[in-house]
């Protein structure tokens, strides 16, 4: 586990110690108006400054997702994808602006934020001596859940993302792809409302891609919202609701994948529908040539 993911999980756990409910948690009080939206950031912005400059990496960010949908977050690399996930799931300090995640201020209650939130970065965070089972197990009784509900949780995951047959092997043998399967399921120990995936799918192969889509699929599926970053546009294209474009720190383009499609058609006068990833360049202002490399192509 890396020193960001071990940050994340530590400030998790101590929120979750001392709670009421059956899993030793508890959402607390919420109304109509709060769970409306599962995310909502309004002017975000984050700065870096040192002695001799500022850097804005994210520089007024409006984001509202529903609660229940997937939504896909894309841009170039280092247009802010990350920085803004990080600030969502109070892993990085916001210089200015509001974010609100489940219906909690993310910068005024990070600890009742991380309740409710699941996040797989994307490095997974996974030590390799454990046994898959060992490490579900292991989540679940930092999140404060009793001994005998964390091993039927860990049981429960470990059918989701269909790893029982491997659960009891080292993780140190597992494949790529069943590694980020059980990051996965590591995310979702203390059953979030919203959960975070960052870049879930790079570096897999095509197969073990498409068995991740089915995991996400089948999360969603159960009532949670899903806000991911990805590179690879025919991934938005297949599992998001919703999706927005940042370039350069800011919100170029956003709805759903045939809107932005549609309007992209009518705009230019095409005769056919173009690929998300014309939308991406046309949007990003870059070229084919430029963004070789930077995004994955779709094929019509």
């Amino acid at each position: 586990m890396n020193e960001e993911q071990d940050r994340y999980h530590r400030g998790a756990s101590a929120a979750a110690r001392g709670t009421a409910g059956e899993y030793g948690l508890s959402a607390g009080p919420t109304t109509v108006s709060d769970m409306e939206l599962a995310v909502e950031a309004e002017r975000l912005v984050k700065q870096y400054r040192s002695r001799a400059e500022t850097v804005d990496a994210v520089r007024g960010v409006d984001l509202k997702v529903g609660i229940g949908e997937v939504f896909g977050f894309l841009g170039p690399n280092g247009a802010g994808k990350s920085t803004t996930i990080r600030m969502l799931t109070t892993l990085l300090s916001i210089t200015s602006g509001t974010a609100r995640v489940a219906g909690v201020d993310v910068s005024a209650d990070p600890d009742g934020a991380r309740r409710r939130i699941g996040v797989a970065l994307q490095e997974a965070g996974l030590d390799p001596r454990q046994t898959g089972r060992e490490l579900l197990v292991l989540q679940a009784r930092l999140f404060g859940i009793s001994a005998a509900h964390a091993a039927r949780r860990a049981e429960e995951l470990l059918e989701l993302v269909d790893l029982v047959d491997a659960s009891d092997r080292r993780i140190k043998g597992y494949s790529g792809g069943m590694k980020r399967r059980l990051d996965l399921a590591s995310a979702l120990v203390h059953e979030p409302e919203v959960l975070f995936l960052d870049e879930p799918t790079t570096g897999l192969d095509p197969a073990s891609r498409l068995t991740v889509w089915d995991e996400l699929r089948r999360i969603n599926a159960r009532g949670t919202t899903i806000f991911l970053t990805t590179q690879y546009l025919e991934e938005a294209d297949q599992l998001c609701d919703r999706l927005a474009i940042i370039d350069d720190g800011l919100i170029v383009r956003e709805g759903t994948p045939q809107q932005l499609k549609a309007e992209l058609r009518q705009r230019r006068g095409l005769d056919t529908d173009p690929t998300l990833d014309e939308v991406f360049l046309d949007a990003t202002g870059r070229t084919r040539e430029r963004a070789a490399g930077e995004v994955q192509e779709v094929s019509a």
